[in-house]
């Protein structure tokens, strides 16, 4: 059974035309960066579209950007595919946009907000005081006990982002994260410092994080609708109620990216959508074999997808049908009878158990998988049972449920 999860990049995706293809042949896409550009008063589109890299790359710019970039993806796999995910995660900027196509932030506010986070990290810290850089080569055990050797009042580094088992990023003060980065490089490690403005994820950034925690209580927000991962915790939002706390408080946090990917593997997350421009998260996944990934950024991958997800979700219900109708069987004859009217029981359960049966001989003999109409007349035979049983209401769902769950095809069939 397929189980699906949608990624969102974070900073460092971004580049000048990102979101053309799909603004050029969907026009969903085109609407979304239209409502970006009126919810925050400056042209955002041709920013994205033609502007200068610049402009592109400086915080304020680059996190809204990003956003509505990821947003106009989903709108667009949701028209065209509609597959909705087990769970969301997205990496630092990439929760808000988690939260965002969860429902969890209205759009126009979180296009807002992360303008607003973007300015509030860039001046926390003045240029030149702050530094990052990748590690990869090493344990993580050894990194960050190297930023606890170096990290003294005025000088801290600390891990910023568990990104993989093979990359880890440091943050913190320029000369810390140095002299950690030269001493990780005599160990064999590969260390590459980045080119960012800030150094985001570190304590260095708890004035942001306060700013941010006061912008954010200035919003609504709603349940979402589908599980989205913290960055914080690595677990999903118990509910909106945390949504402030987590947010502000990630802007300090590590990043558990890898811990993240570790949850979905645990949930029996086998498939993922990249939502969002390039592929920096698929890149990041690029040893692990159990989660696909797969991208959004043009027509042609949606196409794909559309081909991929669609078709195998069709016969994934193919698969399962014939286990469905059997336990439908099993069901129906495990069921405690309460009913003694003779004639009500001959009409609901002996004539329905009967065409149940017929209806599975009738697959084998023409060995013919079943249809969707096959597993609902099944449905429809099974309940008529159980009603003219008498089971409760209660016992009923729960029996249903649990056989939806056990096939498979809850998601297919749709509520009870």
């Amino acid at each position: 059974m397929n189980k699906l999860a949608f990624l969102f990049p974070g900073q460092g995706a971004q580049y000048i035309g990102m979101g053309s293809k799909l603004c050029e042949n969907f026009s969903v896409a085109g609407q979304v960066f239209d409502e970006a550009n009126e919810a925050l008063d400056f042209d955002l589109k041709k920013l994205c579209l033609q502007g200068s890299m610049d402009e592109l790359t400086k915080t304020e710019n680059t996190q809204p950007a990003i956003l509505t970039a990821s947003v106009a993806a989903f709108k667009v796999y949701m028209q065209e595919i509609g597959i909705k995910p087990d769970y969301t995660a997205g990496h630092s900027l990439g929760e808000l946009s988690a939260l965002c196509c969860a429902g969890g932030i209205q759009f126009a506010d979180a296009v807002r907000l992360v303008r607003q986070r973007g300015r509030l990290m860039q001046q926390a810290v003045p240029e030149g005081i702050g530094s990052m850089a990748a590690v990869s080569g090493v344990e993580k055990e050894i990194i960050e006990k190297e930023c606890y050797l170096v990290s003294k009042e005025g000088n801290i580094v600390v891990v910023s982002n568990y990104n993989s088992l093979e990359q880890i990023v440091i943050s913190g003060h320029v000369k810390a994260v140095n002299a950690v980065g030269e001493q990780l490089k005599s160990m064999g490690a590969r260390v590459v410092y980045l080119k960012v403005s800030a150094p985001f994820h570190s304590p260095l950034m708890q004035p942001a994080s306060d700013s941010f925690r006061e912008e954010l209580k200035k919003y609504n927000f709603c349940e979402m609708e589908w599980p989205v991962i913290s960055n914080v915790t690595a677990k999903p939002y118990p509910s909106k109620d945390q949504i402030i706390d987590y947010l502000s408080v990630q802007i300090t946090n590590p990043v558990k990216w890898q811990s993240t990917i570790e949850y979905l593997q645990n949930s029996s997350i086998n498939k993922a959508v990249e939502m969002g421009p390039k592929a920096v998260l698929k890149n990041l996944l690029r040893s692990n074999t159990s989660i696909s990934i797969f991208s959004s950024e043009t027509t042609e991958d949606i196409l794909h997808l559309k081909k991929k997800l669609i078709s195998e979700k069709e016969t994934e219900t193919v698969n399962n049908g014939m286990m469905f109708i059997t336990r439908c069987i099993a069901t129906a004859v495990s069921t405690k009878n309460r009913n003694w009217d003779e004639n009500m029981y001959q009409k609901g359960v002996v004539e329905s158990y009967r065409k149940l049966v017929a209806l599975k001989e009738e697959l084998i003999k023409e060995s013919t998988q079943p249809t969707e109409e096959h597993i609902e007349e099944a449905l429809h035979l099974l309940k008529q049972i159980l009603d003219t049983k008498l089971l409760p209401d209660n016992e009923q769902k729960d029996r249903l449920n649990k056989l939806f769950i056990e096939t498979g095809l809850k998601s297919q069939i749709g509520s009870l």
